[in-house]
């Protein structure tokens, strides 16, 4: 037998090998995640044995549990798996589309543009004139961030000159973000407008995951079109373009998608960073650097932490609970000067 009729079998072997721990790993992420379901809909002020939260869902046994459980405890669920899903996704995308390892909707200044999209309809009032307003806008400054971070990229700039002009785009949107706070006459307003800045799904209902999941969806799914056109730009974009992948078509995407998911988990529960960042990294040996196969782990473990996050802000207890973005950039922020230190360490 030929040294290629031998060597075809165990390319098949591998590939076979891949997927299935690939397959592992997503059902593993979605065991982790229905775990932590369970915990997030038990625990709180009051907790309530899984019994009696399984029959509250099923509007089943006493009143208050029903209240508490699905008026209280499933939006914040929801909101928390959505955010996460679509802030990991949009992570994982961001850094194969701008061949970063350190892009994250936080870090380039993504969620600060989109919290000011959010800030102003509060400022001027259109939130409570037109429910869409507040994600509409926080959709048009992610958007505008996310576009002027990729024709950076597309000029060949450096990783430091992104993530300055990153950091340039966030400290802008902060500063007008405090601006409009210090201008404000409305003292309910400046509350509404330090919550975007902090971060939280805390006392949400089910009218705000109605607002926010058709926009995270629609971003979702647009991002995870990007899979195959990512593994081509691994190679570089001359490369990508003479395997035949459309890159405006990919750009539209990744700024559309990116846009939508973030400015949408903006528009109902703030500013929560690091986590784009955080759980690509984590997740890119498991599926062997492959940029297609990282889009869905990223997804589910974005989700899983998110609502990690959220059970810990609830469990830790300083007088008053702890905003999940606050709890989020404390996890984020040493393990970016990590990233930082180590991607130093190999371009010397």
């Amino acid at each position: 037998m030929t040294e290629a009729a031998t060597a075809a079998p165990r390319r098949a072997a591998h590939t076979v090998s891949h997927r299935i721990s690939w397959l592992s790993l997503n059902l593993a992420l979605l065991a982790l995640i229905g775990v932590l379901a369970c915990v997030s809909l038990t625990i709180g002020y009051v907790t309530y044995p899984v019994t009696d939260v399984v029959a509250a869902l099923f509007d089943l046994g006493d009143d208050k549990v029903i209240t508490i459980v699905r008026e209280l405890r499933l939006p914040r669920l929801l909101l928390a798996l959505a955010i996460g899903g679509g802030l990991g996704v949009s992570g994982a995308v961001l850094q194969g589309l701008l061949r970063n390892p350190l892009a994250e909707p936080g870090i380039l200044g993504i969620s600060s543009s989109a919290s000011f999209g959010a800030v102003i309809t509060i400022y001027f009032g259109l939130s409570a004139t037109f429910v869409y307003a507040l994600p509409m806008a926080a959709m048009a400054g992610a958007a505008t961030a996310t576009t002027v971070l990729y024709f950076l990229s597309a000029r060949n700039a450096s990783t430091l000159t992104i993530i300055l002009a990153g950091v340039a785009i966030g400290g802008l949107a902060i500063s007008l973000t405090s601006l409009a706070m210090n201008l404000s006459p409305n003292p309910w307003a400046i509350n509404e407008m330090i919550f975007w800045m902090l971060g939280s799904v805390k006392d949400r209902s089910m009218h705000d995951v109605a607002l926010a999941a058709p926009f995270v969806l629609a971003g979702v799914i647009l991002l995870l079109l990007t899979s195959r056109a990512l593994d081509a730009l691994t190679l570089g974009e001359d490369a990508a373009r003479s395997l035949g992948v459309d890159l405006k078509r990919v750009r539209a995407l990744a700024i559309i998608g990116t846009s939508l998911a973030i400015g949408g988990t903006v528009a109902v529960s703030g500013g929560i960073g690091f986590v784009g960042l955080v759980v690509p990294h984590l997740l890119r040996p498991l599926v062997g650097h492959v940029a297609s196969r990282l889009l869905l782990p990223s997804l589910l473990a974005g989700a899983a932490l998110v609502l990690a996050a959220d059970i810990a802000a609830r469990l830790i207890r300083v007088g008053v609970e702890i905003h999940l973005g606050v709890l989020t950039s404390l996890i984020g922020a040493p393990f970016f000067f990590y990233l930082i230190l180590r991607t130093r360490q190999r371009v010397e």
